[in-house]
């Protein structure tokens, strides 16, 4: 399948190397590591969301119509790929958030 190509080169070669970014950034605790975590985590739910959908559209003919395979394998198994992400992505959201909110306080002038 062309797509599940397309998307696994990308993932090979970009979500990948900023994977493995994003963790020298926490360890060194580098000023942009939550904007990377917010972009990873972007990228893979947005893939995730193309993996989901292609295969709805599909009329989820490519999988085993057994209800403990739909479940258990395809719904439980490939939502832990969105559960992290979302989960990653609150959490950077929080973290830019509380850094623009310290950025925006007024500061008072020494006199």
């Amino acid at each position: 399948d062309d797509f599940t190509v397309a998307m696994e080169t990308v993932t090979a070669w970009a979500w990948g190397p900023l994977s493995f970014l994003t963790f020298l950034a926490f360890l060194r605790h580098h000023p942009t590591r939550y904007i990377l975590q917010l972009l990873l985590s972007l990228g893979q739910l947005y893939g995730d969301v193309l993996y989901f959908a292609t295969e709805a559209l599909a009329g989820w003919t490519h999988g085993d119509p057994r209800p403990v395979y739909f479940w258990g394998y395809f719904v439980g198994l490939n939502g832990v790929w969105v559960l992290v992400p979302g989960l990653l992505l609150a959490d950077a959201c929080r973290h830019l958030t509380a850094a623009q909110r310290a950025l925006d306080r007024p500061r008072h002038k020494a006199h």
